[in-house]
């Protein structure tokens, strides 16, 4: 496992990567992410950036059981995992093993504390991932107000303790805004937009911050404010000439169009205008974008119209038949469907439509606060049966993650699209019999051609009640 090195001189480069290690430990740090208009300044001396980058947040709302995500698989350690985990404990033999390479046949990966792990059973699109090194694991992430050691939690002092911790609401503002002690203005996501929108994006269409799944506190800013979009498109005013719809939609069209004197009503119409027109443009270009329902022969027509668009050959990136061949149809699932739109909107994007260099896109699914029926199948613990309810919900994490990594290749921004998955908090190691209870520190993965992949980072807990890593209740400190 390799740790993080912050670097010493915050050049944009440096500012990105400690977002992004501040992001998972929601570490309040003021002189880098609190305060952006020296780094506004610098931003603005180093020009217009050009190429294409996102960065896409996939929220587990509920708190993701991570310890049976990812298991260590050595003998001692998986010894420790199964004694403690009790009736919630995956099979060793059902686990998929994390590999050096994307075969069955290469050699387990080994990390330097002698770990060997394996993915769930429902997850076998990442171990392919991870074997193809586009998939890195970051272990043991949470929210923390300073670096904090067991002695420190145990002490009691409210300084080593983010406010509210095990709470799912209070959890779920502090990740996404990484800063836990102080009250909720911005997101660690919205920050990052208001720096570089203004340079990245100075002719962009749209927000550079777009939520599939409604309002977000990781993607409030100061100057950037988030685009919601529908898993059907930007939500627009409905009707056509002939019905009552349509003519309440001119009437409003009209009326906005009114030349007003009043500054609050000029600047209400002026606002409306904008989104009318925006949400009208967007759905034109994600139109123009493949869907399951367009023929092969619509295919080579769009494909020969607009060459970037495509790449020659190959099956439509959004088809469930690209399933067969290993190129990622999106499941007609919740995550499955945002994560489709945000392919969409990312292919959307280029020449000729919103002229957008750098954007920041949030999706979130639920049901991951698994206090009962956790591995519950007809009565019985059946952790490896695809009914259970985490093996479902990781299930869909898997097929929908790797469709979309795989539409990413096909549209040739595998390099340029970096996505990441977060929850409230991971859950206690113990079982309560029936599920887990909250948690702290979790483990989550990062995806994407420009990953160091095939690698985990930070370290893994060690798995004892009142261990090093334990506030006492198998929940482990960051």
């Amino acid at each position: 496992m390799k740790p993080f090195q912050a670097p010493n001189i915050l050049t944009r480069r440096g500012f990105l990567h400690r977002g992004a290690v501040l992001g998972g430990s929601a570490i309040a740090a003021g002189s880098t992410i609190r305060d952006l208009r020296l780094i506004n300044t610098a931003m603005a001396a180093q020009g217009p950036v050009s190429g294409y980058k996102a960065l896409v947040c996939i929220f587990l709302s509920g708190g993701n059981d991570s310890n049976n995500w990812i298991v260590p698989t050595d003998t001692s350690t998986f010894a420790d995992y199964t004694a403690i985990r009790g009736n919630l404990a995956m099979p060793e033999s059902s686990l998929l093993a994390l590999r050096q390479g994307p075969n069955g046949s290469d050699a387990a990966y080994t990390d330097t504390d002698g770990h060997t792990y394996g993915f769930h059973p429902a997850c076998p699109h990442l171990q392919t991932l991870f074997g193809e090194k586009k998939l890195g694991i970051l272990f043991n992430v949470g929210t923390l107000v300073r670096p904090t050691t067991r002695a420190d939690y145990v002490s009691g002092l409210s300084a080593f303790r983010p406010p509210q911790l095990f709470s799912h609401s209070d959890q779920v503002t502090q990740w996404q805004t990484s800063i836990p002690d102080q009250p909720p203005t911005t997101g660690w996501g919205g920050r990052v937009a208001d720096l570089l929108n203004s340079v990245a994006n100075p002719s962009g269409g749209i927000s550079m911050s777009v939520s599939m799944s409604g309002a977000n506190t990781f993607e409030v800013g100061n100057l950037v404010t988030q685009y919601q979009v529908a898993t059907s498109g930007a939500i627009v005013l409905s009707g056509n000439l002939m019905t009552g719809t349509g003519a309440r939609a001119r009437a409003l069209r009209s009326i906005l169009g009114v030349s007003h004197t009043n500054l609050q009503r000029k600047a209400y119409a002026g606002v409306s205008s904008n989104a009318i027109a925006v949400g009208d443009a967007l759905n034109t270009n994600i139109s123009a974008t493949l869907d399951p329902t367009d023929s092969p022969a619509t295919y080579t027509a769009q494909n020969a119209a607009a060459p970037w668009r495509w790449n020659t050959g190959l099956t439509g990136i959004y088809s469930a038949a690209a399933q067969a061949n290993g190129l990622g149809g999106f499941p007609n699932t919740p995550l499955g469907l945002q994560l489709k739109m945000v392919a969409r909107l990312i292919h959307a994007k280029g020449p000729g439509a919103f002229n957008m260099n750098r954007q920041v896109f949030f999706c979130s699914v639920g049901g991951y606060d698994t206090h009962t029926s956790q591995v519950l199948v007809n009565g019985t613990d059946q952790p490896t049966n695809p009914a259970g309810a985490h093996y479902r919900l990781l299930a869909e994490v898997n097929t929908c993650m790797f469709a979309f990594q795989r539409a990413m290749e096909q549209l040739g921004v595998s390099d340029d699209v970096t996505s990441f998955t977060a929850s409230d908090f991971s859950r206690t190691l113990p079982t309560n019999s029936q599920g887990s209870d909250h948690g702290w520190g979790g483990h989550h993965i990062i995806m994407g051609g420009a990953v160091k992949g095939g690698e985990t980072y930070g370290r893994l807990p060690v798995f004892a009640i009142n261990g090093p890593n334990d506030t006492g209740l198998g929940r482990w400190i960051p």
